[in-house]
Order: structure tokens, then C-alpha cells, then sequence
């Protein structure tokens, strides 16, 4: 039964609602989501069922609270595949962490704990969690996880062909029958019913033209809001690309993976003509399915999925009243974790992103795992163990750097919980080489490299354009900390833009 008192619960407008939902704008998809009071369900901005009377309508800013509100999802339009919503998240670290956290799987699955672990992980009270996730979301903690289980499930049913037992175990169920009881309990449909439906619908698998990869994977699409610039996106991993670690195309990008023990290849193209991925995923131990999930969410991260550009290019105002061009779509692009990243940024000290993209071959192809995988050899980045434990002789860089990152492995290795920040300890690590890794590995969106050589040089040349030159070094600080504060929390996208007017320019701290 609907909930009649839950039914009006969004960030946005009315009228931009409707207006977003006539138009089936993509814009919006994952903003705000439609409730149909005569329906019971509710769907996403770009649905493609006939569009309901508006007397007939309230709005969500998140699935869940439609949910709560007696609503069940869509079968076409599909609310499970729809991109995440950062608005609705709410601006504190805290229920952010929690958040991040839940959707990696820590109240559900082999290693689900209590929510009162959860909240001493972040050190508040498990009363104060469940306080800001009813405030926020009007739910508490388990319950939103239970729904984050049973939609990334839904989504499995609709866009793969995995069998009823691979589905639960991916989505964090310990068994088939608790998996359909809650399914039936939330959604008011059996998971056969739903895969009676989707057959049709059933993805195909991506390959990024590479032959060799020949056994079925996990395929899924994954959606976004426009803009994405997927060409540029492509040019810069292909610019620093690693051989048998990474294969690029005009179209598809493929590299290896390996997620805390968990190996494989995933592979990602852009759809001809929607607002999505198509991604494929190779798990070399099949019995991995159960942290799909886990995956997924990585890749959604490194190509940067769930921004909102609309949104940030609209604080990119101190460049561009400088008359600087944006670079529409252009999104942080990720690596495989930070330590990949922090390992990136120390060979790419003082030499140009050439130098250091030979240098990071040369670290893989004598230091990483190699994976076996349909008949084709790949290399996994190298571990902190390796890294701490290697010679490092055959780079060819100053003796200073090596030992840099024989003591940032040996760190991590002996700190696998520790920070970015934490690593500043170590000697040869600065605060560009942290920032540049928590930009990349974490996808970290506020890191404005203001001491980076290129975005210096691209803040004068602005300046001197728009006849303002800058005349010293404390005038260029006090430049760079006041546009920093104009542009939080956007600033890792700042900060790509000016790497972006010359990509081939040495990155130097």
C-alpha cells in the first residue's frame, strides 16, 4: 500500500521534475525518481512508458525513499540500472563513509558485521547512525543495505543470464531461500518472474574486439548522466597505457584487475547511442562472483560514472571568466586503486607523462603477477610486498625515487589500513604525489593541484590573456587559494581541465 505522507521527498523542483520527466531528459537519470500513486511503482526521468498525469505523481531523490513510501520499481525503465545520485547523499563525511562502506558489502555477505561494528568503524554511536540514515534517508542502515542487495540483484535478473544461485551470491545472500523471501517481501515479485520477463533483454558480451576473450562473462550496462567525453577519456589512459595490463581501442578500453585477492579483466565500451557502458567482466576463480558487486562499483569509480557535470562545470567559473574553454564531459579518470596511483605519481616526478609511462611499463613487466586468462597472458600491477621487496634496477630514474617507493611499499605492506595522508611520512613522498593519488585512486573530487608545474604555467598564461598578469609567487598562492575556495568541491575537475589544453605536457610537483 502506498504511503501517502512519504510521497514528497526531493531536492529539485516540481517543475523541473516534470519538465525533466516529459522530456525523458538523461540529464536527470538517477536525480530524482517518479512515484505513480494509481500504479504503485516508480520509475526513472527517462522511462519510456507513457507519461502518467502529473496529478498522479510525486518525487523522490532517491529509490529507496520511494521504496519506504510503498512503491515498486519499475519494469522497464528499470530504477536498479539507473546512475547514482551524489545530491541526495547529503554533505556529511560521516553518512558518506557509512554509505561507501554499506554499498561495499559491510552489513551483508560472507563478512557482514553487526551496525554496531559499523558505527565503531566510524566512531559514533550505532544510535547516531541509525539517526542520520532516517534523517537523510528516512531508513536505517540494514535496510538500506537489504535494498542496495536486492537492486544491484534485480539488475543482475534483468541483464544477465547467471543462474538463481549466482545471482544471490553475488548480490550478498547466504542462501536461495532467504534470497526470495525478501525479494518477495520488498518488491511483490519473485526473482523467476523477473527473469521471465528480461529474457528478451539479456546483454551480450563485450569483448573489445579482442578474440582471444571467448568465454561468456558478467555483462551489465552501466548507466550515466551526460555529459561523458569518452574520447578524451580514452586518449589520456591510452597516452599512459601499460601493455598487457591495459588494452585500448577507438572505442573500448580492457585492463586487468586484481580487487584484494580478487583477479580478473573487465572491459568497458560505450553504448552507440545511450548514456552507458557496456561491461564486461572475467573473474579467473568463478567462485568470485560473490564480490561482483564489489567490481562493479570499481569500475563505476574509475571512469568516474556517478558526476554530476552539469553541476560541476557550473563552478569551473574562475577559468572560464579568464576565457578558458571547457572541455565538456571531461571526468576524473581513476586507476585500479591508490597504491597504483601513488606509484604513478612518484615515477612521474620531474619528467614528462612519456618518460613516465615508459618507466611504469618497464615497473609491470618486471614486477607484476602474471595472469593467465582464455589463452592470453596479462600483468597485474605490482603489490606493495613486491614493490618493497624489488630492486628497482632496471629503471631507469635517480636512486632517490627507487628507494622512495621500496619504503612506500614496505609501508603499505606493514600499514594495509593506513591513508594517503599517512604515507607523507615516507621519505620522497610530498603533498603532490598524495593529492595527485587521492584524486586518482579515490576519485577524491575537490584535489587542486595548485603546485603542479602545468597548472601554474596554465594560471599565468590565463592571467596574462585576460591582461591580470600575475607578478609573484605570493600573488600566484593567494590566486590559487582564492580560485580553490570559488570551485570546492570541483576541484580534482579544475584541475584536468588545465592538464587537459596540452596532455602530452610533463605532470611535475
Amino acid at each position: 500500500m502506498v504511503n501517502e505522507q512519504s510521497l514528497t521527498d526531493c531536492h529539485l523542483a516540481p517543475q523541473v521534475c516534470q519538465q525533466a520527466r516529459l522530456s525523458r531528459d538523461a540529464r536527470f537519470d538517477g536525480q530524482f525518481f517518479t512515484g505513480v500513486i494509481t500504479t504503485g511503482i516508480y520509475c526513472r526521468s527517462i522511462c519510456p512508458a507513457p507519461a502518467p498525469h502529473e496529478k498522479n505523481v510525486r518525487y523522490f531523490d532517491s529509490a529507496i525513499k520511494a521504496a519506504n513510501a510503498g512503491l515498486r520499481p519499475c519494469l522497464r525503465c528499470r530504477p536498479d540500472s539507473a546512475p547514482s545520485s551524489n545530491a541526495w547523499r547529503g554533505t556529511q563525511t560521516t553518512l558518506n563513509r557509512a554509505l561507501t562502506l554499506i554499498e561495499q558489502g559491510y552489513l551483508y555477505g560472507d563478512n557482514a558485521m553487526p551496525v554496531t561494528e559499523l558505527a565503531e568503524k566510524l566512531g559514533i554511536t550505532s544510535r547516531y547512525l541509525s539517526q542520520l540514515f532516517n534523517q537523510q534517508l528516512g531508513t536505517s542502515p540494514k535496510r538500506f543495505a537489504q535494498y542496495q542487495q536486492l537492486m544491484f540483484a534485480k539488475q543482475l535478473l534483468h541483464q544477465t543470464s547467471l543462474s538463481m544461485t549466482d545471482i544471490a551470491m553475488a548480490a550478498g545472500f547466504n542462501s536461495i531461500r532467504r534470497f526470495n523471501e525478501v525479494f518477495q517481501q520488498h518488491l511483490q515479485l519473485t526473482p523467476s518472474a523477473i527473469r521471465k520477463l528480461s529474457r528478451s533483454t539479456i546483454a551480450t558480451q563485450v569483448t573489445c574486439d579482442n578474440p582471444l576473450m571467448t568465454v561468456n562473462p558478467i555483462t551489465l550496462t552501466l548507466a550515466y548522466r551526460p555529459p561523458l567525453n569518452w574520447p578524451k577519456m580514452l586518449q589520456f589512459y591510452a597516452f599512459r597505457q601499460v601493455k598487457h595490463m591495459e588494452v585500448i581501442n577507438d572505442n573500448g578500453y580492457m585492463r586487468s584487475f586484481s580487487f584484494n585477492g580478487i583477479n580478473g579483466v573487465f572491459a568497458a565500451k560505450h553504448h552507440h547511442n545511450k548514456p552507458q557502458l557496456d561491461v564486461s567482466i572475467y573473474f579467473v576463480n568463478a567462485l568470485d562472483i560473490k564480490y561482483l558487486h564489489k567490481v562493479v562499483l570499481k569500475v563505476r569509480a574509475l571512469f568516474d560514472l556517478d558526476a554530476d557535470m552539469q553541476v560541476i562545470e557550473q563552478a569551473l567559473t574562475p577559468i572560464t571568466s579568464l576565457g578558458a574553454n571547457i572541455d565538456v564531459g571531461l571526468r576524473i579518470p581513476g586507476t585500479a586503486n591508490v597504491f597504483e596511483a601513488v606509484c604513478r605519481a612518484v615515477l612521474g616526478q620531474q619528467v614528462s607523462v612519456l618518460q613516465a609511462t615508459k618507466l611504469l611499463n618497464t615497473l609491470v613487466q618486471h614486477y607484476g603477477e602474471p595472469l593467465s586468462l582464455n589463452g592470453k597472458i596479462w600483468r597485474l600491477f605490482p603489490t606493495p610486498k613486491v614493490i618493497a621487496q624489488a630492486s628497482l634496477d632496471e629503471l631507469k630514474m635517480p636512486g632517490a625515487r627507487k628507494l622512495a617507493l621500496n619504503a612506500l611499499g614496505t609501508y603499505v605492506s606493514q600499514y594495509p589500513e593506513s591513508t594517503p595522508q599517512d604515507w607523507l611520512s615516507v621519505k620522497g613522498i610530498g603533498p603532490w604525489t598524495v593529492a595527485y593519488a587521492q584524486m586518482r585512486g579515490f576519485s577524491e573530487p575537490d584535489v587542486f593541484l595548485t603546485t603542479d608545474l602545468v597548472i601554474k604555467n596554465r594560471l599565468h598564461a590565463l592571467h596574462q590573456l585576460a591582461q591580470r598578469p600575475i607578478e609573484s609567487t605570493k600573488s600566484y598562492s593567494q590566486i590559487a587559494k582564492h580560485i580553490s575556495e570559488q570551485v570546492s568541491p570541483w576541484g580534482s575537475y579544475l584541475t584536468f581541465q588545465l592538464w587537459d589544453e596540452n596532455p602530452l605536457t610533463s605532470i611535475q610537483e
